[in-house]
């Protein structure tokens, strides 16, 4: 089983919104043959707390308008270091480079296949010279 068209472009959505934010080391995984609740993962970090908050805002506008996709489920705002979003087709991760760091995701999702990602996002990480989007 692969992630649906439609879990693609979520991904593609969320990915440009957290890029658009300057957030940093965006991946995304298919997850579907590892689990039955969602079909990726979106992970992506971001320097400070504030920063956390205005890639979790901007992707959810971005959700919202351009997907007509509103989270089930949203963790972590309080504190700004680990927020999850969660769409049900996928789930976003965008975490403080630090926790990123310390909890390392993909480690645990290296074996499930890579989701490619607009250029644009892989522009944007080029630009930074912060962590090549896939």
């Amino acid at each position: 089983m692969t992630a649906s068209e439609r879990s693609i472009q979520l991904v593609r959505v969320a990915a440009e919104a957290a890029a658009e934010k300057l957030a940093d080391d965006i991946i995304a995984y298919d997850v579907s043959d590892q689990l039955v609740i969602t079909d990726a993962f979106l992970l992506c970090s971001a320097s400070n707390d504030r920063q956390v908050r205005a890639v979790v805002d901007e992707i959810e506008e971005r959700m919202r308008v351009e997907a007509d996709a509103k989270p089930v489920r949203r963790e972590g705002e309080r504190e700004g270091r680990w927020v999850l979003l969660d769409y049900l087709d996928i789930v976003v991760h965008v975490q403080h480079e630090e926790d990123r760091n310390f909890y390392a995701l993909e480690r645990l999702w290296k074996d499930c296949p890579s989701i490619e990602l607009p250029e644009s996002v892989k522009r944007v990480a080029a630009q930074r010279g912060h962590g090549a989007a896939q």
